[in-house]
């Protein structure tokens, strides 16, 4: 079925009354890109993190209509919902449904991270050159609240394949908190975690997290929650892909869910803010470290002694 596609491009502090517009009307989905990313750069999707939405300066917003849509009175409903936006930037066209997943497996081949873990678009081909121990993730595009593309997301899961590597994953349980698309859940289930326990404050997020653990035929040994109603305790890995403000703020509240001689791994931080997170982690962390990849850094570290 074709579709009626608006597209405009506005900056990150514009970007919420934009969506809130589109979905007021009756948009069928709402989707951002990096508007100075070319198409195949890889820090064009990123991971949404708990409390916060990780955005660009510059954004294209991209709306569903059905396809008999008016464009006109598209329009003309978002002038009367919101006439301190500029609706003259948006463009229309005419697409195909199946535009939508042939782009997403055109722009996102399948990717390797650490020795054995693979972000594979859903029915795409893994390629030769993976090993026969490879573990596989496969993401449906329709659902791609992280793809694994962005450093932040890709540092996770080298940690991931690393512990596994070490056999610190097998029949652990996992805290992924700020699940997004459960793209790091599931790949801790993959490479041997018994259970994994996704946490993020967006429904959306958890029902893509959902949907994805079930089509890698991993749902039954992951449970996901919005912050306030995921139950207590601590936990042998936890992976936190967030911002570094959140990451200060919740300290206090992701070291309690560490067990002791546990691993962390905090993610989602620019170059530069590491350092004031070393500080504030070091109270219950020890052996912390720093990894780098692009304009992005990992720490992670062991649980102290209580």
């Amino acid at each position: 079925m074709p579709f009626l596609e608006l597209s405009l491009r506005c900056t990150e502090a514009e970007q919420p009354r934009y969506a809130h517009a589109l979905e007021d009307i009756g948009a069928l989905a709402v989707t951002m890109i990096d508007a100075d990313a070319d198409t195949t750069d890889e820090q064009a999707i990123l991971e949404p993190g708990v409390g916060e939405t990780p955005l660009w300066h510059a954004i294209v917003l991209t709306a569903l209509f059905e396809d008999d849509t008016d464009a006109l009175l598209v329009l003309s409903a978002l002038e009367s919902f919101d006439a301190g936006l500029d609706w003259s930037r948006a463009s229309f066209r005419k697409v195909e449904d199946q535009d939508w997943e042939r782009a997403w497996m055109d722009q996102y081949a399948p990717l390797q991270f650490g020795a054995r873990t693979w972000i594979v678009p859903w029915n795409a081909e893994l390629p030769e050159s993976a090993s026969d121990d490879a573990i596989v993730i496969r993401l449906d595009p329709g659902l791609a609240f992280g793809s694994g593309t962005h450093p932040t997301t890709s540092l996770c899961l080298q940690w991931l394949d690393a512990l596994a590597a070490e056999g610190v994953l097998a029949d652990a349980d996992v805290l992924d908190y700020g699940c997004g698309s459960g793209i790091l859940a599931l790949a801790a289930l993959k490479l041997g975690a018994a259970r994994a326990v996704g946490i993020d404050n967006d429904p959306q997020a958890l029902i893509a997290s959902r949907d994805n653990a079930d089509r890698n035929e991993v749902g039954a040994a992951l449970d996901v929650y919005l912050p306030a109603d995921a139950p207590q305790g601590a936990f042998p890995v936890v992976v936190a892909n967030i911002l570094a403000t959140a990451l200060d703020a919740l300290a206090e509240t992701l070291a309690e869910r560490v067990a002791v001689g546990g691993r962390i791994a905090l993610s989602g931080i620019l170059d530069g803010q590491e350092e004031d997170l070393l500080r504030r982690y070091r109270p219950w962390f020890e052996q912390l470290a720093v990894t780098r990849e692009g304009d992005w850094v990992r720490i992670d570290g062991v649980r102290k002694p209580l």
